[in-house]
């Protein structure tokens, strides 16, 4: 059986849905100038445009999810899982169209798509393709991973292709591994980078009961390398999961993160109620 070395540094991954974050400040001057009929049609079409993106029918999962963001980055945050560039792209002018639009300005955005990492796993099925003679990078030993993936992309659908949770808080973040002259993630051996994310991981999973996390890969697409959402009913689950990753090896010595926004779930049909200055 071939070593470790032999086979390629870079672990396998999984992708399913595409994943469009849309970040707004909200212009409350012109909001509160325009007139009370005005106001009642635009968030009733608002309304009715946002129902149309968030299921595509009533016992369908949700696809697009809306929240009253805390703090000075923002006012709104709209996730939305699509199938398809093309269908986030589609999102952005079907929202464009509302009158509502007209009061928004974007503040920030994030594009990427949903990621399971294969640090675990990619060994094995390197070593299981060797295993049966075949040769790293041939079209044959190619096939033989091609399968595996499929075989577990059907396995985790549910974790590639998720509905939008309902918690009540979310919390995004975008995170970069460090590339630094002294301390660089992408020149340390697999066998190693395996070994912290498989310690990692285990942080993550001690709070899979009070916490629906969902991490994208954006390398290519957006500024940073990865998106982080996590979902839960009380918010300060957030800092105690996040501080206590920061003292894993992982995010200490090879993490470095952008900014974070912080958002409490607007249910769709309240959304006339924030309007008026009321969650």
């Amino acid at each position: 059986m071939r070593s470790l070395p032999e086979f390629s540094p870079v672990p396998l991954t999984l992708e399913g849905s595409s994943l469009l974050h849309q970040f707004f400040r909200f212009d409350w001057k012109t909001w509160r100038a325009t007139a009370e009929a005005d106001r009642s049609r635009i968030a009733a079409q608002a309304v009715e445009a946002l129902t149309a993106l968030e299921r595509k029918s009533v016992d369908a999962p949700v696809r697009s999810g809306l929240y009253s963001q805390l703090g000075h980055k923002g006012d709104l945050i709209l996730i939305h899982f699509r199938d398809s560039f093309e269908a986030l792209n589609q999102v952005e002018l079907d929202l464009a169209q509302t009158e509502l639009y007209d009061y928004l300005s974007p503040s920030h955005s994030y594009v990427s798509v949903v990621e399971l990492g294969l640090y675990e796993s990619s060994r094995k099925t390197w070593e299981a393709a060797s295993a049966k003679g075949l040769e790293p990078n041939t079209p044959e030993f190619q096939a033989e991973v091609s399968a595996s993936l499929e075989r577990a992309s059907a396995a985790m659908a549910p974790r590639l292709f998720p509905a939008v949770p309902e918690a009540k808080y979310m919390c995004f973040y975008p995170m970069d591994r460090l590339r630094g002259e002294d301390k660089n993630w992408y020149t340390v051996p697999f066998a190693e980078r395996q070994r912290m994310m498989h310690d990692h991981g285990l942080i993550g999973r001690r709070y899979g009961d009070v916490v629906k996390q969902i991490i994208s890969g954006s390398i290519g697409m957006d500024d940073w390398e990865w998106g982080v959402d996590l979902f839960a009913e009380d918010p300060v689950v957030f800092k105690k999961l996040i501080y206590e990753m920061r003292f894993d090896e992982v995010s200490a010595v090879y993490a470095l993160f952008g900014q974070f926004h912080l958002g409490v779930r607007l249910p769709i049909e309240r959304l006339h109620l924030w309007l008026e200055g009321k969650l």
